[in-house]
């Protein structure tokens, strides 16, 4: 995907988590982030847009903590909240091809700008979901092509990483599988960090998540169970992801 792609998408997820906090009320519980209430994700998404606005447009090429959120409520917090995801949109738009910041996965898409613009593009859009799981609502669609990007990102950067818990005593493999783009991921499970190769290997596997790519995105996010008949095989590991893969 570009980064104009990201920026919509960012753009169009930020006004809707606006739009259901509104209707939601800001003392709302959040079910997907337990104990959270709207407040809370209004508070930590728009701290996160802030904090990222800040590498793109200043440079930085250090990291440095959210910014902290003010005890606002209700009209307020979502002013405060559009405010800063208005600026992170322009930010993105306006930014020049060559920025040098920081960034923190592993995979590291073709720049800088590129990096920050996906990041949040998916950090709003699981966080869309958590909105509309405060409204008990289903959640909105996620376009097959960015579904298929959030689950690579996850996959191969966020669980690449060696804070990622997901870990097991002996070596076993899960595949991943994309039914409706296609993709395939497959991650060997060890002791160690989790290594994704992209692809069928070959290697026979324990388990295997199939299913359209928007819920893969949803489950392996944490969003929605991973339980049902796109889970095969060995489910404990389906399982392990469900408590342990929290980003």
């Amino acid at each position: 995907m570009e980064i104009t792609e990201f920026v919509k998408t960012l753009e169009r997820e930020g006004t809707l988590l606006a739009e259901l906090a509104e209707r939601a009320g800001t003392d709302a519980l959040v079910p997907t982030c337990p104990p959270w209430r709207v407040a809370d994700l209004l508070r930590h998404t728009g701290s996160v847009h802030r904090w990222a606005a800040g590498y793109v447009g200043e440079g930085r090429l250090e990291p440095a903590p959210f910014p902290a959120a003010p005890e606002l409520a209700g009209a307020e917090l979502i002013a405060w909240f559009r405010e800063g995801h208005a600026a992170l949109v322009r930010t993105l738009d306006e930014a020049p091809a060559d920025v040098r910041c920081w960034t923190f996965l592993p995979t590291v898409p073709p720049s800088p700008v590129a990096f920050w613009a996906r990041r949040q593009a998916h950090e709003t859009a699981v966080h869309r979901m958590d909105a509309q799981s405060a409204l008990a609502m289903t959640y909105s669609p996620v376009e097959p092509e960015f579904a298929q990007d959030g689950v690579d990102e996850l996959l191969t950067g966020f669980h690449a990483r060696p804070k990622s818990r997901v870990r097991t005593p002996e070596p076993r493999i899960l595949r991943v599988r994309a039914t409706d783009t296609g993709a395939v991921w497959t991650v060997h499970l060890s002791p160690d960090p989790p290594r994704t190769v992209r692809g069928a290997t070959g290697e026979p596997v324990d388990c295997e998540l199939a299913g359209e790519a928007s819920w893969l995105y949803a489950a392996l996010w944490n969003r929605l169970p991973l339980t049902g008949p796109g889970v095969s095989g060995d489910t404990a590991l389906a399982r392990l992801w469900g408590e342990q893969a929290g980003i």
